[in-house]
């Protein structure tokens, strides 16, 4: 599933290509499931005629306000990607749903697996309000993650995969933070001292802006891998410390690398490094 870095780098690529500004001249839906909260025949009403005013992120969502005051939200999900195509390029086999522009171009979702979920609102607030706080926004301070941890007694891996606690991490990511700040997945949240919680703190930022930096992992050649919407694959997985690197040495102390499962995830860790 895209986590932060690959949703940026989305976003990133989508202001790079000119799409702020656009207006949206219809819409294309082979998959109205993809659609949620409303009937097709209304999403499409709604956002003929619109301009697009921004693209941001928010957690692992895409967020573009519209000249209707609403947001459409987007979210990946496991598979979903996005591509701008002429609108003579012939339609993907797992397309499911396409913006027209007014330049000649689509923004086309493209998802094998079905999961991506659209979402057309006028109370942005009612679907993001719920998430907790940005790990890169400059007001997430050691002592707000402190705070956040000691207020829970939850295993340290699936406490930071929820995220209503914290936005925008996912497996590949929380993995290699918890090996970075030398961490093991199942500690208590509220064991950790103020040195473990600075460790992890600057733990998250590292191994997020680092898949920034590598625009995004991109895990294996398939389909449903990641791609960025100029269809370039990401850097980040020659980097990985920890994630898919069970058997291999830990590149800190040279113990192998095991993999378990926490909370029904899969898991990678040093077993000397993170006791």
């Amino acid at each position: 599933m895209p986590e932060l870095p690959e949703v940026e780098t989305v976003v990133r690529d989508l202001c790079q290509a000119d799409v702020v500004g656009r207006t949206i001249t219809g819409t294309r839906i082979s998959w109205p499931r993809t659609i949620e909260g409303m009937a097709q025949s209304t999403f499409c009403d709604r956002l003929c005629g619109c301009r697009i005013l921004d693209i941001q992120r928010r957690a692992k969502y895409i967020v573009i306000p519209i000249s209707s005051r609403q947001w459409l939200l987007i979210h990946l999900r496991m598979t979903g990607r996005l591509h701008l195509e002429a609108s003579r390029v012939p339609v993907a086999l797992h397309e499911r749903v396409a913006l027209q522009l007014d330049d000649g171009r689509e923004l086309r979702f493209i998802d094998t697996r079905k999961f991506g979920r659209w979402i057309l609102t006028e109370n942005v607030a009612s679907v993001l309000g719920v998430l907790g706080p940005e790990p890169l926004a400059p007001d997430f301070r050691v002592k707000h993650l402190a705070h956040i941890l000691h207020a829970h007694q939850r295993m340290l891996k699936p406490m930071l995969l929820d995220q209503h606690i914290i936005a925008g991490l996912g497996n590949i990511y929380v993995d290699e933070a918890l090996w970075e700040a030398g961490l093991h997945p199942c500690r208590s949240s509220k064991s950790l001292s103020l040195s473990d919680v600075n460790r992890l703190h600057r733990a998250i930022r590292t191994v997020l802006h680092r898949g920034i930096r590598s625009m995004g992992t991109s895990l294996g050649t398939g389909k449903g891998n990641f791609y960025s919407v100029a269809g370039r694959r990401g850097r980040n997985q020659d980097g990985l410390r920890v994630f898919r690197r069970q058997g291999n040495p830990c590149p800190r102390c040279n113990t192998q690398i095991e993999r378990l499962i926490v909370a029904q995830r899969s898991t990678h860790l040093c077993p000397t490094c993170q006791t």
